[in-house]
């Protein structure tokens, strides 16, 4: 039993009365302020799980953990079903653009970080997580949105480029930790590339027998969203269970899909009510994974890391806008609604758990990172959007 303001609530509802807490205040500001749904939902998993509340209690190791990371991988299923390879071989200086900014935004954040006066493995890898933009909040922004046009198709490629390249140097700079503290080479390689590659094979060695099992016992346009969405959660339960990167094999899950030729109705987008229920469930749990003591601790820190990640990414994109086929304006605008880094920071640093090394409790500015970033940065992409004019209101304007 769990006391929350005097009242006794059985342990086995509590989430369902959360998410449920979450939904209504999401639609209520939705409604009333037109501001993301996905704003409230992490600020609501964060007060339920504050010390004065205490509704919510450390999810760690759960079935509740092992739910958001299936919901991530369903997002993640998606977003790689979106990226379109051809389109970056038609026009590379996309993907100049997303190396370009990537690579600025980690040598300006370990920059701040290290003369902040952190340790040098501790600015790397606040360096190489802070390359990645969370593709939970984008795509559910624009799934929101409904918005669609180059700035949000740039958003999306660029997006995938930044997890990629951030999980990659993420792991690379565990390995070096690794390597240092036990000096044991195939442990420190096995934590990091070949984790990597075994993961972004299984996730394709998905995407190509899916399909083909698909075309032969579904209907594609009836029961294509099903099949796929029990597909990714065997996918992260079998990489989750192997310690595996649950993130890379979502993402190349839905991008080697999509690439077999298998198409995905408007309808089937998001997962239907599923990939909603489980997208509250997402958000709110990443919000009880804040503790507002660390937040405080490392507030200094999180804000000169902010401007910083902030600055270099809206730049790096905006000073290849040009040459890369967009006005400047757009350029800046792609930049500016790359904000978004939370969700795919946390649920990062909670796979690395089984490695042995607390790193939520050693970046102390991530805490308060992630809580701006949950509340602020889905209103700030969702105004890159509308200011885009790639919104179905302002398309019509």
């Amino acid at each position: 039993m769990i006391d929350f303001d005097f009242i006794q609530i059985p342990a086995n509802l509590v989430w369902p009365l959360a998410i449920a807490i979450a939904w209504v205040a999401g639609e209520m500001a939705a409604r009333w302020t037109g501001l993301p749904r996905i704003s409230v939902y992490g600020l609501i998993g964060f007060a339920l799980a504050s010390d004065q509340a205490g509704f919510l209690s450390n999810t760690e190791n759960s079935p509740v953990a092992l739910l958001a990371n299936v919901a991530f991988g369903l997002i993640l299923f998606e977003f790689g079903y979106r990226i379109n390879l051809r389109w970056l071989r038609a026009n590379p200086w996309i993907g100049v653009t997303g190396l370009f900014e990537a690579l600025c935004t980690f040598g300006a954040v370990y920059a701040v970080a290290y003369f902040y006066g952190t340790t040098t493995f501790v600015a790397l890898l606040l360096a190489s997580l802070a390359m990645s933009t969370s593709p939970a909040v984008i795509m559910r922004v624009i799934n929101e949105q409904q918005s669609s046009g180059q700035v949000t198709e740039r958003i999306l490629h660029l997006s995938a480029m930044n997890c990629v390249l951030s999980i990659f140097a993420f792991k690379v700079v565990v390995g070096f930790w690794i390597f240092e503290t036990s000096g044991n080479v195939f442990k420190a390689v096995s934590g990091s590339l070949i984790e990597l590659a075994v993961s972004a094979g299984l996730g394709a060695l998905f995407g190509i027998l899916i399909p083909a099992i698909m075309r032969r016992l579904v209907n594609l346009a009836q029961e294509g969203t099903i099949a796929f969405a029990i597909a990714v959660m065997v996918l992260v339960a079998v990489t989750h269970s192997l310690d595996l990167s649950p993130v890379l094999a979502a993402l190349t899950f839905g991008l080697v899909a999509r690439h077999r030729r298998v198409t995905l109705s408007q309808a089937q987008r998001n997962f239907g009510a599923l990939g909603g229920v489980l997208t509250v469930l997402l958000f709110v749990f990443a919000g009880t994974t804040l503790d507002l003591h660390r937040m405080q601790a490392g507030a200094g820190l999180a804000l000169l890391l902010i401007a910083a990640r902030f600055s270099t990414k809206t730049l790096g994109v905006a000073v290849f806008s040009r040459i890369s086929g967009i006005s400047w304006r757009k350029g800046v605008l792609t930049g500016v609604a790359m904000a978004p880094i939370s969700i795919f920071v946390i649920l990062l640093l909670e796979q690395s758990r089984h490695l042995g090394i607390a790193l939520i409790d050693e970046l102390v500015a991530l805490a308060a990172i992630t809580l701006f970033m949950e509340v602020l940065c889905p209103v700030i992409t969702q105004c890159a959007l509308i200011w885009a004019r790639e919104t179905p209101t302002e398309n019509r304007a």
